[in-house]
């Protein structure tokens, strides 16, 4: 499976979905922006970063945000979407949902520590 590509990824996140007994955004736009940003990291870093997050592009401060994150088996069990919005619990759309606001899980010293590992490299 190529990472570094859209088929690749889809692939991937297809997996994961099965693997945890979820199901991925069915809108084709949504899906396929995600997935770009997924491929896009995957190339910048070498891992899937969170597409809708701030990876500092060092693995250990983003091991947190490789997708699918440590936030989203949580996240989808309460709100029925990780934060991005690429992994739904199966019932997802039977609530008629489109897109599920999901509140930031991810503690802000990691952030931080992102942040000034970004700055540094400047």
């Amino acid at each position: 499976m190529k990472m570094e590509t859209m088929e690749g990824m889809k692939q991937y996140c297809n997996q994961v979905a099965k693997k945890n007994n979820w199901i991925l955004n069915k809108d084709e736009q949504t899906f396929n922006d995600l997935i770009e940003g997924l491929v896009d990291n995957y190339k910048r870093f070498g891992y899937q970063s969170c597409p809708c997050r701030l990876a500092a592009g060092k693995r250990e401060l983003d091991r947190d945000l490789i997708c699918p994150c440590d936030y989203a088996p949580l996240d989808i069990k309460e709100f029925g979407a990780c934060y991005c919005n690429l992994y739904l619990r199966e019932d997802f759309y039977q609530e008629n949902k489109t897109f599920m606001q999901v509140p930031e899980r991810r503690p802000l010293e990691k952030e931080k520590a992102a942040l000034e590992y970004m700055n540094e490299k400047l």
